[in-house]
């Protein structure tokens, strides 16, 4: 029992937002590519498919982040007391843990198309790079924005076998939505990552955190907009639509509070605007 817990500290299985936050963009490509190619089964499949394949690989990215923050968690507060971080657990066996998760996602990948699998195993580079991102750059929630997202383009390759310039859209949407909720994420840590040397835009722009986290879901928002326009009128869409809209202002009206607990209440409200939007562009 010990060491199960131990595996749910490191996976962080007992905080699903992060495999959520994952899932949702993966959900927005199916549900974008169900309007093209209306396979109920295929769907209800790949849904599955890349909801255990979110759980697997953030398991596994959340682990591989711990072994590389290492030296660094045990000097932030809120990360001391992770299993690597703490020494309940050794680099090595984290490692054999990280290449067990791999290896299931991989057998999960197998089931799509070449393509699909193709675009899979290129986002690997993605995912093993991110952790090393805020030691040289200000922006490592643009690149976690690339990385997190990806899942998009995979899911509508599986069920349309193709790349596509709409689905390039959607990403990009995608993208600055992470931007904004994972700079809300950061600002937990600013005081904390100053000291030590670490990088974030939520370091770069606390001073105007909640002006760069607006920009960040307004860009969002415009692109889905654009990419939709020929949807909006009185339908379950824009209803919908606009469920997402306003769970995006809440986030940024909460922000007045600045708290860390305030800052983490305000990004869990995240896995709400995903599930929201999927609706949106699913039915």
């Amino acid at each position: 029992m010990k060491e199960i817990k131990i595996f749910i500290e490191l996976t962080r299985l007992n905080k699903p937002i992060g495999f959520m936050l994952l899932f949702w963009p993966c959900s927005w490509g199916l549900a974008y590519a169900y309007n093209f190619n209306q396979n109920l089964n295929l769907f209800l499949y790949y849904i599955f498919l890349f909801f255990l394949g979110s759980v697997l690989m953030r398991s596994a990215g959340c682990i591989f982040n711990d072994i590389v923050d290492k030296d660094y968690d045990k000097k932030v507060l809120r990360t001391k007391k992770r299993p690597l971080a703490s020494g309940k657990v050794s680099i090595k066996k984290a490692f054999i843990y990280v290449f067990m998760l791999c290896l299931i996602a991989f057998f999960v990948l197998m089931q799509f198309n070449n393509l699909t699998i193709f675009l899979g195993l290129s986002s690997m580079i993605l995912a093993f790079s991110y952790p090393f991102m805020k030691r040289f750059t200000y922006w490592p929630q643009l690149f976690l924005g690339f990385t997190f997202n990806w899942g998009i383009i995979m899911a509508w390759a599986a069920m349309i076998d193709n790349v596509t310039l709409e689905i390039i859209y959607l990403y990009i949407a995608a993208i600055f939505w992470t931007l904004g909720y994972d700079t809300i994420y950061g600002a937990q840590d600013v005081v904390d990552d100053e000291i030590i040397g670490l990088k974030s835009t939520s370091i770069k722009f606390k001073k105007h955190l909640k002006k760069f986290v607006t920009f960040s879901y307004l860009i969002s928002s415009i692109i889905i907009i654009y990419l939709f326009s020929e949807k909006i009128g009185m339908n379950f869409f824009t209803v919908t639509f606009l469920f997402f809209i306003l769970t995006l202002v809440y986030q940024v009206i909460k922000l007045n509070k600045k708290s860390a607990q305030n800052y983490l209440n305000c990004f869990k409200i995240n896995n709400y605007s995903g599930f929201v939007l999927f609706l949106a562009i699913l039915i």
